[in-house]
């Protein structure tokens, strides 16, 4: 099993698409790469704890690899708007890959790369690819939320 983390505007859509991928075995939603300890939502909104919505995903790279992981999660959104996804808006939409290890690093910098250099975007990519500091996991009503409530998407 391999872990990795993503964000990518409001996880509840994220979490949404990822749980529907083989070779995903879990996923949690949460808050990543900020100042404060033990953040809550109401704390994160505010955008001062510097935290991302982020989604962290166990899955088994002998069925999905990371690098499989990586092509859905460039398509997930626009990682060409900085701080911003659809109509949510602050530094805790940003988009970013927190990488767990070097070799995720390496495969995470050589997909934005490719994605620049093919110019699929039609503007720079603004994605942030930093190590993974502590994962809080989200209150237990953020957790699989759009299941919960019988919805397909956020927006």
């Amino acid at each position: 099993m391999a872990i990795a983390t993503f964000s990518a505007g409001c996880f509840w859509g994220v979490e949404a698409q990822f749980r529907q991928v083989t070779g995903v075995i879990s996923t949690r939603v949460g808050y990543i790469n900020g100042s404060t300890i033990d953040p809550d939502y109401k704390s994160v909104c505010t955008g001062e704890t510097g935290h991302a919505e982020a989604i962290e995903i166990t899955f088994d790279d002998s069925v999905v690899s990371f690098n499989s992981l990586l092509d859905i999660f460039w398509k997930l959104h626009n990682p060409t708007t900085l701080n911003r996804q659809g109509p949510d808006i602050g530094t805790q939409y940003r988009s970013g890959i927190f990488f767990h290890n070097q070799q995720q690093q390496q495969q995470a910098q050589a997909s934005k790369q490719h994605l620049e250099e093919s110019h699929y975007y039609p503007a720079p990519i603004a994605t942030e690819i930093t190590s993974a500091a502590t994962f809080y996991p989200a209150e237990e009503y953020h957790q699989c939320y759009l299941e919960k409530k019988g919805l397909g998407s956020c927006h």
